[in-house]
């Protein structure tokens, strides 16, 4: 089943997890909801109307083996469509390999 279909009314941060699982198998991600911090700026909605619109995701997986930083990039935002369909307004990317990221 769909990551995306398996979390209907989850959190955004929940449904990005569950997607990114899915889709590339990770060996460590972290995920930060940075809306309070763009408060005021183009594309965030408030708390009451449900905010989660700005995040920071790091993604180690060796599903970017042997890609560049551009198509790794591709690949999450073409993964997480739904989302920026949904209000999902930015995304800032940390994506390595293994063997880029290191032990830790």
């Amino acid at each position: 089943m769909d990551a995306s279909k398996q979390t209907a009314g989850a959190d955004r941060r929940t449904r990005i997890a569950a997607i990114v699982t899915s889709r590339f198998a990770p060996v460590r991600m972290a995920i930060e909801d940075e809306s309070a911090r763009h408060a005021g700026h183009a594309g965030v909605r408030d708390a009451a109307t449900g905010g989660e619109t700005h995040f920071a995701l790091l993604v180690v997986s060796a599903a970017f083996e042997g890609q560049g930083r551009v198509q790794r990039s591709r690949l999450v935002h073409e993964a997480l469509a739904d989302e920026f369909r949904t209000g999902l307004h930015a995304l800032s990317l940390t994506l390595r390999t293994p063997d880029e990221a290191g032990p830790g």
